[in-house]
Order: C-alpha cells, then sequence, then structure tokens
C-alpha cells in the first residue's frame, strides 16, 4: 500500500503539502470509524459489515461559534449532501462535515445534532443543519441493517485529529468500489503561491464511482489495459452497465475566498474527477463542498450573542483564483488515484470481492503511454 508519490506518479506540477492531505490546511481535522464483521451470506440486519464514518472538522472549535465560508457544486445529483441549501443561502458552514453510507445518511446527521446539543450544554435554543454526504456500499456491505449508530458517529468525532490521514478502506470509504477497483477515502493538498503569500489548499474524496474502461491515471488508459479480463469486476453487484454509484469531494483552503470563491474552486473538483474518468454519469451522485478558513470573524452562528452591525473580511483578488483553480484540479485527481491505492482486496457479502488495483499492472500502464 504506497502513495502515489512513492511510487513516481507526479500528478500536475503543483507542489503538495508537507502530508500531502487536507489536514495540510491548518486546523483541520479528520476522524474515521470503520465497521468490518462478519463474512458469507447476506443476511439482512446481522451482516456482513463493510461500512463506517469519516468526519472533517474545518476547526477544533465548534463552527455554530465559529462559522467558515462555504461554496457548493452537483456535478450529478444522484445523491445526497445534506444542509447545502443553508450553504448556498448564507454561505456559511456551520456544521462539521461527515460521509457515510447511503442508507445511514439520517443516523449521523441526527448524531451530529446530538453532539452539537452537548456541545451548547444550558442553551435554550439549538439549531443545527449538519452537513452529512453518501456514498452506496451495498455491493460489500449489509446496506439495509443500518448498522451505523450514533456513538460510531461520535467515535469518529473523538478521534478527528491533525496530521496523517487514513486512506483507503476506512471510516466511511470502507465498503466503496471505484472504476470497478477497491475504493474509498483518499486524500491530497497543493500549497498555492499568491504575491508575497503561500495558502494551502487539501482535498478529500469518499471514491466510489466510474467505470473501469474510462479509468485515467496520469494521462494514460489505466482502465483499458488493466480491464476485467485482467482484474475481475466486483460481481454479481452492480447489475452493469448503468450503476456507477457516486463521489462525495470536499475542499478545504486557508485562503480568503468568499462563498462564490469557495463554489467556483468546487466546481473545477470536477474536472480533477474528469481526469480520472468520470463523466458524472446519470446514475452517480458527485457532489463537492468546498469551504474556506481565511476570514476569523465571522458572525456568531450560535444565536447567543448580539447581532453587530458590521463584520471586516478579507477577500482573495480574483486575478489570482486561477492558482486555486489548478490547485483543486490536481488535488483532487491526486486524492481519488490515493484512494485506490491505499485500497485493498475486501470480501464482502456474498464473498463479492472487490481487488485492489494492481500496482505493477498500474506502472506498467503508465510507462506504455
Amino acid at each position: 500500500m504506497a502513495r502515489p508519490r512513492e511510487l513516481g506518479i507526479a500528478i500536475g506540477t503543483g507542489r503538495p503539502g508537507p502530508l500531502n492531505a487536507i489536514t495540510d490546511v491548518p486546523g483541520v481535522l479528520v476522524g474515521h470509524r470503520t465497521l468490518i464483521e462478519g463474512s458469507g451470506a447476506l443476511r439482512v440486519g446481522h451482516g456482513p459489515v463493510r461500512t463506517g464514518v469519516t468526519v472533517i472538522l474545518p476547526r477544533s472549535e465548534p463552527l455554530f461559534s465559529r462559522p467558515v465560508f462555504a461554496g457548493c457544486h452537483r456535478l450529478n445529483g444522484n445523491g445526497e449532501l445534506t444542509g447545502l441549501e443553508w450553504v448556498r443561502e448564507s454561505g456559511l458552514l456551520t456544521t462539521p462535515v461527515a460521509l457515510t453510507n447511503t442508507l445511514s445518511v439520517g443516523t449521523v446527521r441526527d448524531a451530529l445534532v446530538a453532539w452539537e446539543v452537548r456541545q451548547r450544554a444550558g442553551a435554550d435554543v439549538v439549531w443545527s443543519l449538519p452537513v452529512v454526504g453518501e456514498t452506496w456500499d451495498g455491493t460489500l456491505n449489509d446496506i439495509a441493517g443500518q448498522h451505523i449508530r450514533p456513538d460510531h458517529v461520535w467515535d469518529a468525532l473523538r478521534s478527528a485529529a491533525p496530521g496523517v490521514v487514513a486512506e483507503g478502506s476506512v471510516g466511511g470509504g470502507t465498503g466503496m468500489i471505484c472504476h470497478g477497483f477497491k475504493g474509498g477515502i483518499g486524500t491530497a493538498s497543493r500549497e498555492v503561491d499568491v504575491a508575497d503569500m503561500t495558502f494551502t489548499l487539501g482535498v478529500l474524496v469518499q471514491a466510489n464511482h466510474g467505470r473501469r474502461a474510462r479509468l485515467t491515471v496520469a494521462g494514460a488508459a489505466v482502465g483499458a489495459q488493466v480491464s476485467e479480463a485482467v482484474v475481475p469486476l466486483p460481481g454479481p453487484f452492480p447489475p452493469a452497465p448503468r450503476r456507477t454509484s457516486s463521489i462525495i469531494v470536499v475542499v478545504a483552503t486557508d485562503a480568503p475566498l468568499l462563498p462564490m470563491q469557495c463554489r467556483r474552486v468546487a466546481q473545477r473538483a470536477a474536472l480533477g474527477i474528469g481526469r480520472t474518468g468520470g463523466l458524472g454519469e446519470d446514475s452517480s451522485g458527485d457532489l463537492i463542498l468546498c469551504f474556506a478558513t481565511g476570514n476569523d470573524d465571522l458572525p456568531d452562528d450560535s444565536l447567543s450573542e448580539p447581532a453587530r452591525a458590521a463584520v471586516e473580511i478579507r477577500m482573495l483578488d480574483a486575478r489570482h483564483i486561477d492558482h486555486f483553480f489548478a490547485a483543486v484540479v490536481e488535488a483532487t485527481e491526486e486524492a481519488i488515484l490515493g484512494a485506490l491505492l491505499a485500497a485493498t482486496t475486501m470480501v464482502g457479502r456474498d464473498d463479492i470481492t472487490a481487488h485492489a488495483l494492481p500496482v505493477a499492472e498500474l506502472l506498467q500502464s503508465i510507462g506504455s503511454a
């Protein structure tokens, strides 16, 4: 299990941060809770279980008292990322972001509300619209059994930390499949030089999308060469050719982006999905959120402080935003590849097997491109 650059695969020309992870953005924390239980035939409600929860916290402090600017983009909408209407309306992200499987969104959302209620102990009024994204892990997981519980979400929140981010078959990515190989969580970052300042942009993906034949790595048609004749597809699910599932992309930066600028950066992450062969297919839920921590004095969303007449904010000069477009495209592409390389072969329900992307064949495909 190696990361792309450890194999000599450099995506683009940008400079990664020290960890090449979303946690290179100062203050950003990531936590996982992974559930792997049982084997053999599917028994709904009993397993096998191959699922989990991943959480991203933009700050260590509660977001209801220190919100961040945010924007979002929908490449294709056959999926869910709750709370986006308020993000679009207000331009603010006021809760952690959590990722899980499709049928556990409600449980995770309610657990985030309970977590916030606990943080606001003694408050007369609690208002919360958590942001929870999903992709479908039912090929490997007893998804209808809804095995995610509130304490799993709290475990992920308590484990959230800076530093190295676990990738592959962990957290929300545990049961995910990407371009016909085992997929999951991936992350990458880029440092962005603007005049005499350096900012960081990081990406985390839950990659569960795409068809084998379209997988492209560093411009090489890897999926066409490492075909299902070489590495079998997981079966009997999903029924080909329609079901392609989904990807959630979370983008973070410490640059002083306004909400409309966050939205524009989120749009460009879709180009990173496209560079790996994703098309935003009809059955795919491809949803992207970008948040920016570069303004520290936004209005308190806790309803506990009187409203101020005016708030001073900073804004990135739009003449520099192309640097962030390039950074998010590269980081998204590399994060997807990172998810594929970190994931190991997994046997799930009914002994369905999702094979890992084979490194030797990958390198051979790139070398012959």
